[in-house]
């Protein structure tokens, strides 16, 4: 009776604080017809708020990629000075606000900031241009590839490492053949969760973009424009889009925890 009772408090909280508001953007976004929400892409406004957030997962996510492998190889093979402090780092952007994140690069890049007056003597745009949206689109993004994997290459060990290696493999060979196939479901993971947040980031982003229609603009940063301008149909139907990506997502992250858990058994 307990274990139901606590069941169905779950599942009221769940529905309450997350299928009811997401099952709510898709309503209003189809308010109007699917003929109404199609036109509202046809903005130019709106097209480029997405090409921008598209653009902006495509270059953050590989490097973040490269740096959590990288780290996570560093941080479980190796013992080396400062290896507690570089974990500490990699979790830094997740106990810092995203606005602070944001200000951050405006402190450094902006044209009050450290490098301001060199940026703008060399015609070099960071702060309210697609390089600054990247910078901190990455900053707030970079812990998760590298979070998924620490744990999972210090569990895997390295004696099958060792062993290639003893066998006369060479360091490139056995990390592509043997610890990259051993790792690639929790990278793909730590790449899921790193594309998802790139494309909803909204603190960081919004500080350092200068909201310019058209330019500076990522899918949520547009979708708060077209909400205070009370176009609410074009609002409504951008953030179904941005929801349906991360639906995508999440079936995408269940179905690989569901292949791991079969492996792992």
């Amino acid at each position: 009776m307990i274990r139901i009772l606590l069941i169905g408090i779950a599942l009221t909280f769940i529905g309450g604080l997350l299928f009811a508001p997401l099952a709510m953007v898709f309503v209003s976004g189809l308010e109007h017809g699917l003929g109404a929400w199609f036109h509202s892409f046809t903005d130019s406004d709106t097209g480029a708020a997405i090409r921008l957030t598209l653009l902006t997962a495509a270059i953050v996510v590989p490097l973040n990629t490269v740096f959590g492998i990288c780290a996570a190889w560093c941080i479980a093979k190796f013992e080396f000075p400062g290896k507690s402090m570089l974990v500490t780092l990699i979790d830094l952007p997740l106990a810092v606000s995203p606005v602070v994140s944001g200000l951050i690069y405006v402190l450094m890049f902006g044209l009050q900031g450290w490098f301001g007056a060199w940026l703008q003597d060399h015609d070099i745009s960071i702060i309210y241009a697609v390089p600054g949206i990247v910078l901190a689109t990455m900053f707030v993004t970079f812990p998760y590839v590298a979070r998924e994997l620490i744990p999972l290459m210090q569990q895997m060990g390295n004696d099958e490492e060792e062993a290639a290696i003893t066998l006369g493999a060479g360091g490139w060979f056995t990390f592509f053949h043997v610890t990259l196939p051993r790792i690639r479901w929790g990278l793909a993971y730590g790449v899921i969760l790193c594309n998802a947040r790139a494309m909803g980031e909204f603190g960081a982003v919004s500080v350092v973009s200068g909201h310019i229609r058209g330019l500076t603009n990522t899918m949520p940063l547009h979708i708060e424009i077209l909400y205070q301008e009370y176009n609410y149909v074009g609002a409504f139907a951008v953030a179904s889009l941005l929801s349906l990506l991360a639906v995508v997502t999440l079936i995408v992250k269940t179905m690989l925890e569901w292949r791991t858990g079969i492996r792992h058994h």
